[in-house]
């Protein structure tokens, strides 16, 4: 059986990102829970215009090593960008915070981990739930560049121009990166307000975190700016705390990071606290 296990963790860890994308092609926009056989639970939860997906693989590495793993949709994704256009950031706590209470029901320990716009939710549910065992940031944005001067831009624009598209240069890495493949391509402008609004009050507030924390960012990220890792990690006020900066790697890297240990390292940090 442990031979079994052994095997089922080992294709995980090094299984091609892009291979498993076309045979979950099924799932790629479902919520999902893999039931463990501990009394121990984790919450994914993905980042924005983005669905569960992007942690499906963490998930399954996680749940072969015994834990329960959640992963709900947050309300607006998974289906078209028309449907971000009226969801405001406390819909989607709500639905992290639903998550996690499902969860507690039969755990006695739930960890949480979030990516990007997740990470910021994670904060904020930290915060709500001081039962919460540890937390996961990864490419937390702590703040935004030009943020006054961007917000006030983008309140203008949106009188004119309600939707904006992604644009990837090509140092972002191949087209097929599963990060690009399973988000939305447009966005109302009106959500991207939802999220800096968000980013302002998690920035606020996480001062107030005092669960254990792991940190981590791509040091090549140019989503949000170089020193939010710094800041999370000066911030917080936690007590166990761990950093980590991942090499080349997009800005949510946790899809199609092949193996630099990452999984490992997040079981590790759960584990031990």
């Amino acid at each position: 059986m442990v031979k079994r296990i052994y095997q089922k963790v080992k294709s995980i860890l090094f299984a091609d990102p892009k291979i498993l994308y076309e045979e979950d092609r099924g799932v790629l926009r479902e919520p999902f829970c893999f039931p463990g056989d501990k009394r121990k639970a984790v919450l994914l939860i993905h980042g924005w215009t983005s669905v569960p997906y992007e942690f499906r693989r963490l998930g399954r590495y996680l749940n072969e090593n015994g834990y329960t793993v959640s992963s709900p949709l947050l309300r607006g994704h998974g289906t078209v960008s028309k449907d971000l256009e009226n969801v405001h950031w406390e819909d989607w706590l709500c639905d992290a915070t639903k998550a996690y209470e499902e969860l507690a029901k039969n755990h006695e320990e739930i960890y949480v981990a979030g990516t990007s716009l997740g990470a910021n939710l994670t904060v904020m549910l930290a915060k709500n739930k001081p039962k919460i065992s540890g937390i996961v940031l990864m490419a937390m944005p702590y703040a935004v560049r030009f943020e006054r001067l961007g917000k006030a831009v983008l309140r203008f624009v949106n009188i004119f121009i309600k939707y904006g598209w992604k644009f990837y240069p090509p140092f972002f890495g191949s087209p097929h990166l599963v990060t690009r493949m399973i988000s939305y391509r447009k966005y109302p402008i009106k959500s991207v307000l939802e999220v800096a609004d968000l980013i302002k009050i998690s920035r606020r507030e996480i001062s107030k975190v005092t669960q254990p924390c792991f940190v981590m960012q791509s040091n090549r990220d140019i989503i949000i700016p170089g020193n939010s890792l710094e800041k999370i990690y000066e911030k917080i006020s936690s007590k166990v705390k761990e950093k980590k900066y991942i090499s080349k790697a997009y800005h949510t890297f946790i899809s199609d990071i092949k193996n630099e240990h990452i999984f490992q390292d997040i079981l590790e940090f759960i584990e031990k606290n």
